[in-house]
Order: structure tokens, then C-alpha cells, then sequence
């Protein structure tokens, strides 16, 4: 399940007339949190079970592909290359907020819930997660670009158990 543009700018609107900062909602498979910013404005987070971003391959005729594989499909010649891919059309960013350290750069060591970066969409942040263990490869798109939905964000390596 997904909210509509429409859905979401009525949950902003009855959030601003609240002076709750947080606003955390859980249906079926799909947790979003609603935070306020500092300068009032809002944040969203969202995380789905059963599905991720990161997708595990091992090989280029033997893969092995995680759910996300479904949504947007990855191909990959390197073993273990773990390739987060962007849920929706947005603005890339790899920091909270303009000069601030970046989430990872290239060696950073990641679990499933590590942050590596946010995608803008219609003034909502919305945090990207590694969702496995490894370490960051390859950052493959520019601060501040555009991505589109399935775009690869960052390559991962992954670990080793």
C-alpha cells in the first residue's frame, strides 16, 4: 500500500494544526513516521517488510536476488555486489542538510538500518536505509541529482558471514 500525493499533503496539513512533532503509522507491511523539522517543516520515513531496496546477487548466471528484485530487478557481474536502488522519483541526497557530513562515503561500513542517504519527494524526506551489512563501493549518483524510481543510489559489498 502506498499513500497518495493527495493522502500525505492531508496528513501534513492535519499534523500542522498539532503541536505533536512525530507521527508514526503501521499498516499492513509499510511503516511511516511523519517528523517535524527545525524550521517546521516535515520528514518522512518510510519502511516496508518484505521488501528493500538492497538487492543481493551472487553472480551473473547464478543470482540470487532479494525481494526487491521484483520492483526493480538488478544485474551485476561481480559477486556480492549489493545495489540500493531508490524507491520513488526524487532529489538525492547524501547528507541530513546542505554541509553536513554525508551518511557513508566509500568504505563506510553499514548494517540493514544504517541511513545512507534521502530522497526529496514533494518536500518530504525520505530516508533510504542499506537493509543488509556490508560496505559502500561505490556512490553512483550526485548530491543534489535526480533519480528516478529503481535508479542505483550506492553499491555495497557484501559481508561475508
Amino acid at each position: 500500500m502506498n499513500f497518495t500525493s493527495e493522502e500525505v499533503e492531508e496528513i501534513l496539513r492535519l499534523l500542522d494544526a498539532t503541536s505533536h512533532d512525530e507521527l508514526a503509522i503501521e499498516i499492513e507491511h509499510m511503516h511511516v513516521v511523519f517528523r517535524r523539522g527545525r524550521e517546521g517543516g516535515w520528514t518522512q520515513e518510510t519502511r516496508t517488510q518484505g521488501s528493500r531496496a538492497a538487492i543481493l546477487l551472487e553472480g551473473a548466471n547464478n543470482e540470487k536476488k532479494g525481494p526487491a528484485a521484483a520492483a526493480g530487478g538488478a544485474t551485476s557481474a561481480e559477486a556480492g555486489t549489493i545495489e540500493i536502488r531508490s524507491p520513488l522519483a526524487g532529489t538525492f541526497y547524501r547528507a541530513p542538510k546542505p554541509g553536513a557530513d554525508p551518511f557513508v562515503e566509500v568504505g563506510s561500513r553499514v548494517d540493514a538500518s544504517t541511513i545512507v542517504a534521502i530522497v526529496e519527494t514533494m518536500k518530504l524526506m525520505n530516508s533510504i536505509h542499506a537493509g543488509v551489512e556490508g560496505e559502500v563501493a561505490e556512490i553512483c549518483v550526485a548530491n543534489g541529482e535526480f533519480v528516478e524510481p529503481t535508479t542505483v543510489l550506492i553499491r555495497l559489498k557484501a559481508r561475508k558471514p
